[in-house]
């Protein structure tokens, strides 16, 4: 194993140790930073350190082992990618429902990760770990939209830093129940895991992670067939798990076909056949990430890429402009 030792500096101070080692070390990510303090690989003047959260202060001493962590071996898979823009740095893909990000929980061959070995023959970042070369970010396996990812570890690290400084503009599209009050507005909470399931996550939390959501009322569904639904976009000052989703339902607005944070389908008398057959199809939770802008990491000038709603929520839509009154 590696050994690294220093000595935070005054700029760091009051910071977040995750983030000071990362900072410290930009090959290590911050992921990667937590779970070398978990594993109690990491001591804070001289004391074990179990929380990846705790706040150091200007003079304290660190010093930590890498982590060595088992060797995954992906396999490359020729997949239908829909790229929508690639050079030399990035590729932005347009996900579809039910693709994986990145390995994970026995599935290591089926994933927007193995697609991307094959089609960039191995020319991705490696900073966030074997198992997940070029991944910035993420969204869930049933979220559809805009991803970017990186192909080497200094356009890597240029974007990641625009994600923690939350200067990444991305926008949301979601159909939720009900019509949010105010039209237009702001949800700033905690999100945390939820107590009694950790599966999932909730904003009823004393502690957790500050977590901004702008939203605004695009169009509101209202007729004599169908209940009230919103077309709502959701603007992210943070990124946190979930984060939509779960401010949604604390909201009291759940998101169309989410089987987490949703309520369960009520037979409505009077509804609409074929809406309620689009509803029951609905294999997914209504969102989807429409918009993605940040500064390119060799030119330093913002780009910006659109995703229009895919087929199953256009489906959504269109029905819904029909019966609206």
């Amino acid at each position: 194993m590696n050994n690294y030792n220093f000595v935070v500096d005054e700029n760091f101070d009051q910071k977040r140790i995750d983030q000071v080692v990362a900072k410290q070390y930009p090959k290590i990510s911050r992921s990667k930073v937590s779970k070398i303090i978990k594993t109690e690989l990491l001591k804070l003047n001289g004391q074990i350190l179990k929380d990846p959260s705790h706040k150091v202060k200007s003079g304290d001493q660190i010093e930590f082992e890498n982590l060595i962590e088992e060797t995954i071996n992906l396999i490359p898979k020729k997949m239908d990618l829909n790229i929508i823009f690639e050079d030399q740095d990035i590729i932005i893909i347009d996900k579809p429902i039910g693709m994986v990000v990145h390995p994970g929980a026995g599935n290591y061959e089926d994933t927007m990760v193995n697609g991307l070995l094959y089609h960039c023959k191995n020319n991705l970042s490696g900073m966030n770990g074997e198992d997940r070369p070029g991944i910035v970010h993420r969204i869930d396996k049933d979220t559809s939209g805009l991803l970017v990812v990186a192909k080497n570890d200094q356009a890597h690290a240029f974007i990641a830093k625009q994600f923690e400084e939350h200067s990444i503009k991305r926008s949301y599209l979601v159909f939720v129940y009900g019509i949010l009050r105010p039209l237009h507005g702001k949800i700033e909470t905690l999100i945390g895991r939820n107590k009694t399931n950790r599966q999932k996550m909730s904003a009823d939390v004393i502690r957790g992670k500050d977590a901004i959501t702008n939203y605004e009322t695009l169009e509101v569904f209202k007729g004599n067939k169908i209940p009230d639904i919103s077309l709502v976009k959701c603007i992210l000052e943070t990124g946190r798990t979930h984060q939509i989703r779960v401010h949604m339902s604390h909201k009291g607005n759940p998101i169309l076909g989410d089987q987490t944070y949703g309520k369960k389908i009520k037979k409505i008398r009077g509804i609409d056949q074929e809406f309620e057959e689009i509803l029951k199809s609905l294999k997914r939770q209504a969102l989807h990430a429409h918009t993605l802008g940040f500064i390119h990491p060799t030119t330093n000038e913002e780009v910006f890429f659109a995703s229009e709603l895919p087929d199953d929520l256009n489906k959504l839509k269109n029905r819904l402009e029909t019966l609206k009154n």
